[in-house]
Formats: C-alpha cells, sequence, structure tokens
C-alpha cells in the first residue's frame, strides 16, 4: 500500500467528478475521495488501476456493486453508482468521513474499551450479512471503516463476497488464492477437504482482533507456503504472551480465549453466531465499565446457530486416521510406502 504523499503522480481526471485526495493504491485498485460535481455530495472512488484490466478485475468491482446496492445496512458502505471509465469502471460509493480501521488505529492506541466498542459493531454487522446468506472473504484492518470522530464502524470491499450458505474452495497457486493470506480461514486455502461458510469470516475477524488488539499478526513470515501450514496447523500464541511485556493495554484472558476461540482451526470450534460472539463482548464491556476490570466467565454460552449446518468433522475414523497419520510420519522420515482405502459405496472412504 502507499500513501497519496508517495503517489501523488497518479491524480486523474475523470468526467463529473473533482478527485480532491488519494487514499489507498492497492495491487489492483485505487482509491480516491472526492467531490461529485452534480450536487456537491461527498463521494470515494474505487477504480481499477490497470489500463488494461483483467476480467477478474472486472468482475470484483461488479461484484461489489452489485452485492451491497440492495443492502440496507447501516454497517455496509453505501455504494452510488458503477460508472464506465476508460477501459474499466469506477465504484462510486458515499463519503462520510471514515477511515479505514488501520489507519486509525496507527494514529490512536486503542483502548480496550475502544476495542470493545469496534468489535461490538463488528460481530452486529457480520450478523447482518449472515442474515443476507453473504460471506465477505476478506475480512481485515484495511476493509473496515471507522468515523474518528463519532467511532461507528462500516465494512466495504465486497470484491470477494459472495451470496451463498456455502461454497467449495478449489485448490489454487498461492499466488492466486482469493482474499490477504494473513487473514485467510484454513478452509479458504483450498488445502482442507471442507467447504466456505460464514464461519470463515469468523476467522479473519479474529486474526483482525488479534492485531488489534496485540499491535502484530499472530503468524508471521514473508513465505506464503508457511503462512498457509500456519494456518492449517499451527496454535496461535495466546494474546498475552504474544503482546510486547511493556504494552499498556493489558489483555484480560477471557478476551484472549474469545480471540482463539474465532481462530479455531475447526469451523465446528468457532463462534456459531455473530450474536453469541456479541453477548460475550457485551458482558466484557458491561464489566469493564462498571468495575473497571474484565472477570472470567463461560464464553459461547448464548452461542446457537438458527441454521441447520451439516458438520465436515470425520467421525467414527479415529483408528484410520491414526494409521494414515502414523503412515505419513514415517514417510516424512524418508520412508516410501502405499496405502489404500477399500470397502463398499456409500461407507465414507473419502
Amino acid at each position: 500500500m502507499q500513501t497519496a504523499s508517495q503517489s501523488s503522480q497518479m491524480f486523474l481526471q475523470m468526467d463529473g467528478y473533482d478527485l480532491t485526495q488519494l487514499l489507498y493504491v492497492g495491487s489492483h485498485s485505487l482509491v480516491y475521495r472526492g467531490i461529485r460535481l452534480s450536487d456537491k455530495q461527498p463521494v470515494v472512488l474505487k477504480m481499477l488501476q490497470s489500463d488494461s484490466p483483467s476480467f477478474q478485475d472486472h468482475l470484483r468491482l461488479r461484484n461489489h456493486y452489485i452485492l451491497t446496492k440492495s443492502l440496507n445496512l447501516s454497517g455496509v458502505v453505501k455504494p452510488l453508482a458503477l460508472v464506465p471509465y476508460g477501459n474499466g469502471s469506477v465504484l462510486v460509493m458515499c463519503d462520510d468521513g471514515c477511515r479505514s480501521l488501520r489507519e486509525e488505529v496507527a494514529a490512536n492506541s486503542l483502548t480496550l474499551a475502544d476495542f470493545l466498542a469496534i468489535a461490538i459493531q463488528l460481530a452486529d454487522i457480520l450478523d447482518g450479512l449472515y442474515q443476507h446468506r453473504i460471506i465477505h472473504k476478506d475480512i481485515k484492518p484495511s476493509n473496515i471503516l471507522i468515523h474518528p470522530n463519532i467511532g461507528y464502524v462500516k465494512i466495504t470491499d465486497f470484491g470477494l463476497a459472495s451470496q451463498l450458505s456455502q461454497e467449495t474452495q478449489e485448490l489454487k497457486a498461492l499466488g492466486i488464492l482469493e482474499g490477504t493470506l494473513a487473514y485467510l480461514s484454513p478452509e479458504q486455502t483450498g488445502r482442507m477437504n471442507r467447504g466456505i461458510d460464514y464461519r470463515s469470516d469468523f476467522y479473519s475477524l479474529g486474526v483482525t482482533f488479534y492485531e488489534l488488539l496485540t499491535g502484530q499478526l499472530p503468524f508471521q513470515s514473508a513465505d506464503p507456503l508457511e503462512l498457509v501450514y500456519c494456518h492449517l496447523a499451527k496454535e496461535p500464541m495466546p494474546l498475552d504472551q504474544a503482546q510486547d511485556k511493556n504494552a499498556r493495554l493489558k489483555i484480560p484472558k477471557v478476551i484472549s480465549d474469545l480471540v482463539l476461540k474465532l481462530m479455531a482451526k475447526d469451523a465446528e470450534a468457532r463462534y456459531q453466531s455473530a450474536l453469541g460472539l456479541k453477548h460475550d463482548l457485551e458482558v466484557c464491556l458491561h464489566q469493564l465499565n462498571q468495575t473497571g476490570s474484565i472477570t472470567e466467565f463461560a464464553i459461547g454460552t448464548k452461542d446457537l446457530s438458527d441454521r441447520f449446518t451439516i458438520s465436515e468433522k470425520l467421525y467414527g475414523r479415529e483408528a484410520e486416521v491414526a494409521s494414515l497419520l502414523a503412515t505419513f510420519d514415517r514417510v516424512s522420515e524418508g520412508n516410501s510406502e502405499l496405502m489404500l482405502v477399500a470397502g463398499s459405496s456409500g461407507i465414507g472412504k473419502t
């Protein structure tokens, strides 16, 4: 990402709009703040950076517009129009003075009360998306907007979002995986035999919470393959151990447990509803306001899903799984072995 000062040469002329500030430079897009000349309305404009954008770039911008234009959710940035520009399109959105959560945290340190107020709003927004069967698939601090004075929160960038209760992620090369690798749920990597559903956003939200509270990501590596391995197999360090010993913000154990629950490798072990998450966050905020501290309590007691979901967890194959893992250990030490799975159709070989 580059700032406006680093990229002043990237200012463009666009009929009907006065572009006043370059907010963001991504790998595929540019985001400007400006004024719509017809009615003097402040707007944010997102456009494709390339002069010859790919079909996927076009599709993501259009997907963002189509999915959000009919959403009546206060926590989602409202699009105004999708207008042609050059060889691509420009997404025009309302500008109410918000800036990215990443910028806000960099400029102003979060208190525990600030974090909880933001987290509760995000849980509410995810519940709204859940009611509309929308999976965002790219939750991260730069896609979360906050008003610096009022403090309300919104989510943006629905280019990768889908309006499905569940979808299957195919195995793809690391360079073309959808989403941001540092925040990607294990199932979004395509390296697990399970589908993506609304709980994938809970994992990404957990990574976001982890970063907001500790100032660092749970898994840090410049190697994409190692990051994928971490999401699949490595447990994150508890938050109170991850943060700097001199950190001003002391993280209560119950909040650490809550974040780690969101980041469970198995979707069945995460929160099953955004309202269950919101309840626990509200208990934390109530305790903090009443007593100045947060004591431990059982989390997840109000976490009830209102949607029938068939678990993708493997049951009744403990001996077979143990045999496969033991063979894997031997092979990883240099041995060569062949394993065959036999049985009648329909007994669960896959």
